[in-house]
């Protein structure tokens, strides 16, 4: 059996594991205002998370004038939305109560000058493990990686990868795991493999995305069983992977439909569909 094969197999029986509703495996500090030191709620955290920055401190542009500093020339704010409480009089004297969405924009410290915010906080050295980074390395033609914010993903419109700073997982075979799966979603792009789920972005969080998440985390075990580091995130993919539980048991195919797409995305990382398709040309 190969490598593949045993990690599905031993997906397949690890399911009941436990169910896991949002994998993030890295430590994360809910933005918050500069000035009022409250934190934002809601959709703004997502908003705000999204971006490339490590700092969590936001103000807006009259809140860095009013400090004393600026906003750097040509960056670029984030939308933080609130709802605003309208009331109006109606014919009969009554007062009536209504809420309408609106947004303002902040900037991150980072994007500011002159301006003093508290230090992020030192973190722990990071121990690249070597197999990993060959994985990583054996990418032909990888979407452009870059670390930073609190999220992880893949961008299949700038072909990019994004994923939290290195120090700030729990552990780094869960750094190389995240970063395995987010590249594996990157094989998927049109220039690729091109799976649906990815080229069609009208597909996120339809039945497609649910299927190309399982591809993903799929394919970062096999990856991570490749570098020798199954045996420490194996049970956490398994976790996540049950989060699937009720679609799992309508369509119990998709485990293995997703491994073998899981299969081909790890080969293209790993450059044995160009070394096969070199032999070929050879033959």
């Amino acid at each position: 059996m190969n490598v593949y094969q045993v990690i599905t197999d031993r997906i397949l029986s690890s399911l009941a594991s436990g169910v896991v509703p949002w994998r993030c495996p890295w430590r994360t500090e809910t933005p918050k205002n500069l000035v009022s030191g409250k934190d934002y709620r809601g959709v703004n955290v997502l908003l705000l998370q999204a971006s490339p920055f490590e700092s969590p401190y936001w103000l807006t542009f009259n809140q860095a004038k009013n400090l004393g500093g600026s906003v750097k020339k040509g960056e670029r704010g984030a939308p933080v939305i609130f709802w605003k409480i309208s009331k109006d009089e109606n014919d009969r004297g009554d007062v009536e109560k209504s809420f309408v969405l609106r947004y303002y924009t902040v900037f991150n410290v980072a994007q500011c000058e002159g301006i003093q915010a508290p230090a992020v906080a030192a973190r722990p050295a990071f121990d690249p493990i070597e197999e990993c980074e060959r994985v990583v390395g054996a990418f032909r033609d990888p979407p452009r990686i870059e670390h930073g914010g609190s999220r992880a993903c893949y961008v299949p419109s700038l072909d990019r990868v994004q994923v939290p700073p290195r120090p700030v997982f729990d552990s780094v075979p869960e750094y190389y795991s995240t970063l395995f799966h987010e590249l594996v979603h990157s094989t998927g792009a049109a220039h690729r493999l091109a799976r649906k789920g990815v080229v069609d972005p009208i597909r996120f969080s339809s039945h497609d995305y649910s299927f190309e998440e399982l591809v993903a985390e799929c394919g970062a075990a096999f990856l991570c069983g490749h570098a020798g580091i199954s045996a420490q995130v194996i049970d956490n993919s398994a976790a996540y992977i049950a989060s699937w539980a009720r679609k799992l048991r309508a369509e119990p195919r998709w485990i293995v439909e997703a491994a073998g797409q899981a299969a081909k995305a790890a080969d293209l990382i790993l450059g044995k569909q160009a070394r096969a398709v070199v032999d070929a040309e050879a033959a």
